[in-house]
């Protein structure tokens, strides 16, 4: 929300906002561009009969006072997705879906159209080197990627966001049920990538990771005057712990690594290739993309010890992000930390879906903290379900944010590498200063 603030001020739009907390970066960078509301909390006296529109964040609640003012004045609002489309309806629009991947996507989509000078408006969910906003719109760029989220549009409307964007060009990367506050089945979650699907136009694409079973039986149903392209993982090799991709002859040398990312390559490169990006300006832009924001994002490193730090917070994504880092240092042991911090990761009901999902880490960790529970109002678990649930013997526990630090500081760091993971902060633990006290030991 702030980033569509920033990028609305900078395409001439005047424009003011309310929130009852700005976290950072929010908070500095509102200020910076002079939008940091006065005052916290609501205020129905801000709705005025002068505003041309209200947007309408998924995080407000349904008796916001601001939003009850609005309704009742009979003003226009718009949730995130909805402006979005607002924005660019005379635009081609790319979006990227899936439980995993569509972050690193869109960023790879991004990263190699800029290396290319193409004009082109964005919304992604991760900062992006070389990018200063995360939300782009222009009146003169003739296409938008746009990273499409399956969660809800906002309070008052349910319709998943993916939904609102209206696509020209599909991607679905892979589907592993998520959000089980909003989809409590498998099923229902499923639904909503099938509604996607069949919602990509005429003589549009749909271009979807044939190896996922449930993204395959979707991408693969037939859909008139639509092309559909599958696309898998892309030739490679791994080579004193650098991953190349090869085609033909040709190797090129990558900065991030990982069979996901491997994936999330073809992924864009098919994409690239439905808006005028050829094979061989593909390769040459591809080389130095250095990742997203908090994606596999190395921390500190030394010849024996590599600590990184990840989002992976789902279960596919925790399997993906442990299998990346143990393939990448075969020949060190992986120490694999993950925070259970997502409303899905901490309900007793979702928590099977870890089963086997760290089996690639040496040593497996998983930290919870038992007051984010109780404010998500969900039922207590313990570390005896935690354990049951993931079925892992050597699995190791924490409560305790200093009893994690504790052990990791216990550690023999030599030929071992940590990847700490999670969607949260781990309670503001400083994982910087905690890397730079692991090298040096």
């Amino acid at each position: 929300m702030h980033n569509l603030a920033i990028a609305l001020k900078e395409k001439g739009h005047s424009v003011s906002g309310s929130d009852d907390e700005v976290y950072e970066p929010s908070k500095s960078r509102l200020s910076a561009h002079g939008l940091l509301p006065a005052n916290r909390g609501w205020n129905p006296a801000l709705i005025t009969a002068d505003l041309d529109a209200v947007i309408l964040g998924m995080h407000a609640r349904a008796d916001n006072p601001e939003l009850l003012k609005a309704q009742e004045m009979g003003m226009k609002i718009y949730s995130f997705p909805e402006y979005i489309y607002e924005q660019s309806k005379n635009k081609q629009r790319v979006v990227i879906a899936g439980s995993h991947g569509k972050t690193s996507i869109t960023s790879i989509i991004m990263h190699v159209l800029k290396h290319f000078d193409r004009k082109f408006d964005y919304a992604v969910g991760a900062q992006l080197a070389g990018f200063e906003n995360m939300v782009k719109l222009t009146t003169d760029a003739p296409v938008i990627i746009i990273e499409g989220d399956e969660y809800l549009s906002s309070p008052i409307d349910r319709t998943p966001k993916f939904l609102k964007y209206h696509h020209h060009i599909g991607l679905i990367s892979g589907i592993s049920w998520d959000h089980i506050n909003v989809f409590p089945t498998e099923e229902e979650y499923l639904k909503q990538f099938e509604a996607f699907a069949d919602q990509t136009q005429k003589a549009g694409s749909l271009v979807y990771y044939e190896n996922d079973p449930l993204t395959a039986m979707i991408g693969s149903k037939e859909r008139q005057d639509a092309v559909i392209i599958p696309y898998t993982t892309h030739t490679h090799t791994i080579e004193n712990s650098k991953t190349f991709l090869t085609n033909g002859k040709e190797s090129y040398a990558l900065k991030v690594f990982g069979r996901h990312n491997l994936q999330n390559i073809s992924g864009a490169k098919a994409v690239l290739s439905r808006i005028g990006i050829s094979e061989d300006q593909f390769y040459e832009a591809i080389v130095s993309f250095k990742g997203a924001s908090k994606r596999m994002e190395k921390v500190q490193s030394n010849e024996v010890t590599t600590v990184y730090k990840d989002y992976a917070h789902a279960p596919s994504k925790v399997q993906a992000t442990t299998l990346a880092v143990k393939e990448q240092y075969p020949e060190r042991e992986l120490v694999a930390c993950l925070e259970l911090h997502t409303f899905s990761s901490l309900n007793k009901e979702f928590l099977s879906q870890y089963k086997g999902t760290m089996k690639y880490a040496n040593k497996p960790v998983v930290y919870f903290n038992p007051e984010t529970v109780e404010n998500k109002k969900l039922p207590e678990i313990t570390k005896q379900d935690i354990k049951a649930n993931f079925g892992m013997p050597n699995l190791e526990i924490f409560d305790n944010k200093a009893e994690l630090e504790a052990f990791l500081m216990a550690q023999n760091w030599s030929n071992k590498n940590l990847i700490m993971m999670s969607s949260g902060n781990f309670d503001d633990m400083d994982i910087k200063s905690l890397a730079s006290e692991i090298i040096k030991a």
